[in-house]
């Protein structure tokens, strides 16, 4: 799991790995970060920055010599570097340095990742998206996220999206289930602390997903309460 060492991410792996018959592997761009946070959950660190191919393939490597596959990957490292400019007022750096982590950097993990989720029986593949990025929720009128137009963050959720969908048609004929979590509004770094529910709360819709059933759901958009519209 990627950006695990703090946040949602860390309450993901916390939720994983008290289930019991899951081995966490901690992936933090920090190795110190990283590495904290694995031992307070009897986790083990990997160190992984997603945006460096060198450390993505590094941290491939390391699994495959170390386990031979991966059964769950959830890429959960993010950022949202805006401070409520407007869309017209946003740099090209900032959309690039967003897109890097929060789209390029998921496909590179992803693809680096894929080999070994292909020898797990039946693997996940949950995206950390964010309902910001539902074309449809932040169109709505009266909805929470209808004034929060931040082009680079919600523009790279709603690509993300289409990156599930993309994947998830592929493996469509496989074990493998991919699909985007939307964790709600949590008060976390991201955010600077303002969100109204706690990274446990953002945890939920992931962990149900990294943990489906043959028969569940793929290609879709979740958060705890059911389906999210795109």
């Amino acid at each position: 799991m990627t950006g695990a060492n703090k946040g949602i991410g860390y309450e993901i792996a916390r939720q994983l790995g008290a289930i019991g018959d899951i081995e966490v592997l901690l992936a933090a761009r920090d190795p110190q970060r990283g590495r904290a946070a694995a031992e307070s959950l009897g986790a083990v660190a990997v160190p992984l920055d997603v945006t460096d191919a060198a450390s993505v393939a590094a941290a491939a490597k390391w699994i495959d010599q170390e386990y031979g596959r991966l059964d769950i990957l959830v890429n959960n490292a993010g950022i949202l570097l805006e401070r409520g400019e407007a869309p017209s007022a946003t740099s090209l750096d900032l959309m690039r340095q967003t897109y890097e982590t929060n789209v390029f950097g998921v496909v590179a993990v992803t693809n680096a990742m894929l080999p070994l989720l292909r020898r797990a029986p039946a693997a996940r593949i949950v995206n950390m998206s964010s309902g910001l990025g539902s074309l449809t929720l932040c169109t709505t009128p009266g909805h929470r996220y209808y004034e929060r137009a931040l082009l680079a963050y919600n523009s790279s959720k709603s690509a993300l999206n289409a990156v599930t969908v993309a994947y998830a048609t592929e493996l469509r004929n496989t074990p493998i289930k991919v699909n985007a979590a939307d964790p709600g509004y949590c008060a976390t770094d991201l955010n600077g602390h303002s969100g109204p529910r706690t990274p446990a709360q953002g945890a939920v819709a992931a962990v149900m997903l990294a943990t489906l059933d043959d028969d569940g759901p793929t290609g879709q958009f979740y958060d705890e309460d059911g389906v999210v519209p795109w």
